[in-house]
């Protein structure tokens, strides 16, 4: 059935949100046009809106299938499927098909738009293959899920890092015609999360899943898996042997703030350094003994199962949620404690001049004087910050908000640019 048909039947209602950046700089891009049409009629537009002077649509409703639809495997489509062309001043034209909505969930689409003079064969327009529970992905090859530790004078990490960036190679291994895309590690796994599993499902089921998604990517990172193999890339974006990763494709909010929170874990067993490969299938067209299964997974979670409760029904009762001692790449770790106000020291004075280099690109925040004093002022720009990128308004500069600080900083700084 079109996405066209079993819209017209529809009872829900999602939202959608469209971030519009500038690929060379990170900058926001304002007063962008935004078509938004169904994917079974991309010449039909439905709604029109302009990006304000952050680079952000407003919250857009849009219908999707039926809440229930997502939560048990069935032959109706959970999600509805849209397209958005955006259109700016000096930019070329850039187009999505099949951004995913569900019910009752906020959808954000980053659009990464090329200046007109820009050479190259860049890319204008993505299409998102359906998520992997709905569509016909190759299931994954089993492996070890801990790895041997490689000769002396081979490339192995001495202790779990969190990456800044992984390096996807887009296909499976042997594919020399792929490309490789440098995704930050953050993105990376809502990425993913955002690909394999629904975000309607119940929050310890997210959370459960989310952990093994990271967990199997700093295995990879940790055993340096593929660089020992001679490959020049952290993992792919195959099912077979990986996780699902779409370049450019949407995700959604509640994943993300997830994300947020819970980046610098991984699943560990008693006695073992690295990170464990958590490997994982869907449970209904893919059975797996040992292995978490997603649909599984959420019936547990249906059930009350606290996230660990549902890791260790899988993985069994020696697995435990482990937490990185260092993020890699970032301006300065967390201070461990939050800033707000009253607050005084270097720790302050740093946030307040990345705040102050932000806000030459988003003039929505405030400018303040960096002087390592939290006072009224950069509680505002806090704020106003919090508020351009989706966060808790709180004026209180949280684990969360210190790393979403430091990664729009270093974006507009452009002092890690890399794609």
């Amino acid at each position: 059935m079109s996405d066209i048909a079993y819209t017209q039947n529809n009872v829900d209602q999602g939202t959608l949100r469209v971030q519009v950046t500038g690929r060379q700089g990170n900058e926001p891009i304002p007063d962008a046009k935004i078509s938004i049409s169904y994917s079974g009629d991309p010449e039909g537009t439905i709604e029109e809106v302009n990006t304000n002077s952050s680079g952000m649509s407003e919250q857009i409703t849009l219908d999707t299938p039926p809440l229930e639809y997502s939560m048990e495997p069935g032959e109706n489509q959970p999600f509805s499927q849209y397209t958005v062309r955006v259109t700016a001043e000096g930019y070329r034209p850039f187009t999505v098909s099949g951004i995913e909505l569900f019910a009752e969930q906020l959808a954000i689409q980053e659009i990464r738009m090329d200046r007109v003079e820009t050479p190259g064969n860049q890319v204008d327009s993505i299409v998102i293959p359906v998520n992997t529970l709905w569509g016909d992905f190759p299931p994954k090859i089993a492996e070890s899920e801990i790895k041997p530790i490689p000769e002396t004078g081979e490339i192995v990490l001495s202790r779990v890092v969190i990456p800044e960036y992984v390096v996807v190679h887009d296909g499976p291994p042997s594919d020399t015609a792929a490309r490789d895309y440098y995704v930050r590690y953050k993105d990376y796994i809502k990425n993913v999360a955002s690909s394999e599993i629904y975000s309607t499902w119940p929050d310890a089921t997210l959370r459960a899943n989310i952990l093994a998604i990271m967990s199997f990517t700093l295995n990879r990172v940790y055993t340096e898996w593929y660089r020992n193999k001679g490959y020049n890339f952290t993992i792919t974006s195959s099912t077979a042997y990986d996780q699902k990763f779409t370049y450019g494709r949407n995700i959604f909010q509640n994943i993300s703030n997830i994300v947020d929170e819970m980046f610098q874990n991984y699943l560990s067993r008693p006695n073992v350094t690295q990170p464990i490969l958590t490997q994982y299938c869907d449970g209904q067209r893919v059975t797996c003994s040992n292995w978490l299964s997603q649909w599984g997974s959420k019936f547990l979670g249906d059930q009350n199962y606290s996230t660990i409760e549902i890791l260790r029904y899988y993985y069994g009762n020696n697995m435990y949620i482990n937490t990185a001692e260092e993020v890699s790449g970032i301006p300065a770790s967390w201070p461990r404690m939050d800033l707000t106000v009253g607050s005084t020291g270097e720790k302050v004075r740093q946030i307040q001049e990345e705040l102050v280099r932000i806000s030459q690109s988003y003039p929505a925040i405030p400018r303040i004087t960096p002087d390592g004093i939290f006072g009224p002022a950069t509680r505002e720009a806090v704020e106003v910050f919090q508020s351009v990128f989706g966060l808790p308004v709180t004026g209180v500069i949280d684990y969360r908000t210190w790393y979403k600080i430091s990664e729009i900083y270093v974006g507009v700084s452009r002092i890690a640019e890399l794609v």
